[in-house]
């Protein structure tokens, strides 16, 4: 088993609140729109990291984390990128490699709204977990908390801080 945080849009702000979660988790996972890589330093400095790059991020980032990011944990197959869509509306850029092909658990960011929906046509789970940082238009800042254990996705927290 192991304990998930998710975050996106960080937009280069992280703060102590934020780091108290990121120390509870077994991994975080970071959706895009890092900002300053060190968002995420401070991250990996604390637990094992897998994250994208977002639209925002520049060339740094870009060398640093992928524009898709695609793996296994305890189970489940995962697919995490920052401009997805949801259900219904998938992103073109993805949407036919995701029809093809799809993951248990489809993750993005990007819309700063949280989303946490069932893809009934591809049987996956669609997570966006809004936007962590202190930009943009998002009136409280959220992140998701679960579990992945032997194929299930377990305890799904939303955590809300207010801007």
């Amino acid at each position: 088993m192991k304990k998930i945080l998710l975050l996106s849009d960080t937009h280069s702000y992280i703060d102590e609140a934020i780091l108290k979660y990121v120390k509870q988790a077994d991994e975080v996972w970071h959706a895009g729109d890092i900002g300053d890589l060190s968002v995420t330093d401070t991250l990996q400095k604390l637990k094992p990291l897998r994250g994208v790059y977002g639209n925002i991020d520049n060339d740094k980032a870009r060398q640093e984390f992928p524009l898709h990011n695609r793996f296994e944990c305890e189970g489940i197959d995962v697919w995490i990128t920052h401009i997805g869509g949801y259900p219904g509306r998938y992103d073109s850029r993805i949407r036919e490699a995701l029809y093809k092909n799809p993951p248990k658990l489809f993750i993005c960011g990007h819309s700063h709204i949280l989303k946490v929906m069932p893809d009934k046509k591809r049987d996956l789970l669609h997570m966006n977990p809004g936007a962590i940082g202190t930009h943009g238009f998002h009136k409280v800042r959220t992140m998701l908390r679960f579990e992945v254990d032997q194929g299930a996705i377990k305890n799904l927290e939303v955590i809300e801080f207010k801007r």
